[in-house]
């Protein structure tokens, strides 16, 4: 089997992975690279092996970094590690901090500001447009920002900001935006201060009311909002409007039956996987499908093959089915790592598809014209033709 046969991504690489996924899961589950740059690491690709992995952060450790390569945790030698660069008990005593206000309880909240920017969006739509541009890059950066209590007199700099800062970290290298970086980090110190003074009901006024919380931890939880909530869900709205283009028949039952849409969404986070992969370290050497990978290695968990995998999902696992009921998919991680914007995120797609459909029923997006994002961890459109009919 090629050494190539994983490679990482990027741009127009992204299009269609999934023919390559097919022939790691069925010829190589246990995948070695030797990269030129990052070095040896091992690639996951079967559902069990990903799903295992995923759980036991005793041996799969994400302290060293979630990217192949020993310079992973560079950019934070300075300032604290992300959380979702911590094990535990650090990571379940910080995720414990910040989890509350983004319960599906708490998030339900939010949903009428939701469906009123969708709605707003999508009312300005006379013809086609960009949807990337126009509503799937912008709804994440707005629900980030109310999370985050950005005030709104602030909103257009700090959307500036975000999509400075998430096309650098798609690059692998933020320090590819000094500029934005820069100004957002001291947004984000004076956002601190001001919540000293003014709290509300948003994660930053929580955090500084923490007295065992840092102001560059909730530094580095701003930065890690921003740069992991926003293109996964644009890339899972992109992947989704795909999906119902090339799925008419799915797309009817939908129609037919709207109150379905909630419940279909973890079939499209299935099948789009935002998170396509990343890694952690092995702490202890391990066997896995008959291969022994030695401590102290990169594993990548290859998050978009596992979804799709048959040996979960049957022999239908690469095919839309938005009655499907999936028990488990990999989209958010699992276990102690799950990500804390899942209920948020299912949310803003259940929103969009429900208002797309109420009033594009017949709406198509031109993959073909689509062009994808850079970046080797996260797939999504980064410009999507939409027509509303």
């Amino acid at each position: 089997m090629s050494d190539d046969l994983f490679v990482l991504r990027g741009g127009e690489s992204w299009r269609d992975p999934f023919g390559a996924y097919r022939l790691l899961r069925d010829n190589q589950p246990v995948h070695e690279v030797n990269h030129p740059d990052h070095g040896r690491f091992f690639v996951l690709s079967r559902f069990d092996d990903v799903f295992t992995a995923a759980r036991d952060t005793t041996t799969f450790s994400s302290a060293k970094g979630l990217t192949p390569g020993d310079d992973a945790m560079a950019m934070f030698a300075d300032v604290a590690a992300p959380i979702v660069m911590m094990d535990p008990p650090d990571h379940t005593a910080m995720r414990r901090r910040v989890s509350r206000p983004l319960t599906p309880r708490s998030v339900s909240g939010i949903e009428p500001a939701v469906r009123r920017f969708v709605a707003e969006h999508l009312e300005t739509i006379a013809g086609p447009v960009d949807i990337i541009e126009h509503l799937f890059k912008p709804l994440p950066s707005f629900v980030v920002a109310h999370y985050l209590g950005v005030p709104v007199e602030d909103r257009e700099r700090f959307d500036r900001w975000t999509n400075a800062i998430v096309a650098a970290n798609a690059e692998g290298d933020i320090s590819s935006a000094p500029e934005a970086a820069m100004e957002l980090f001291t947004y984000a110190s004076e956002l601190i201060e001001r919540r000293r003074i003014e709290p509300g009901e948003d994660l930053v006024s929580h955090l500084v009311s923490d007295p065992e919380v840092t102001d560059m931890w909730i530094v580095g939880f701003i930065f890690t909002m921003v740069a992991g909530g926003n293109d996964t869900t644009t890339g899972l709205l992109g992947g989704t409007a795909e999906l119902l283009t090339a799925n008419p028949d799915q797309r009817q039952i939908l129609l037919d039956d709207p109150s379905r849409i909630a419940a279909s969404v973890d079939e499209f986070l299935r099948l789009t996987s935002p998170v396509q992969n990343l890694a952690r370290t092995t702490t202890a050497s391990v066997r896995i499908e008959g291969i022994d990978i030695p401590a102290d290695h990169k594993v990548m968990l290859l998050y978009g093959a596992a979804n799709r995998d048959d040996r979960e999902y049957g022999p239908t696992a690469d095919q839309l089915n938005v009655t499907r009921r999936p028990t488990r998919i990999l989209s958010f991680g699992y276990g102690a790592h799950h990500c804390l914007g899942a209920a948020a995120t299912r949310l803003q797609a259940t929103v969009v598809v429900e208002e797309l459909l109420a009033r594009f029923p017949d709406f198509s997006v031109d993959t073909r014209a689509a062009e994808f994002a850079p970046g080797a961890f996260v797939r999504r459109h980064a410009t999507l033709p939409f027509a509303p009919e």
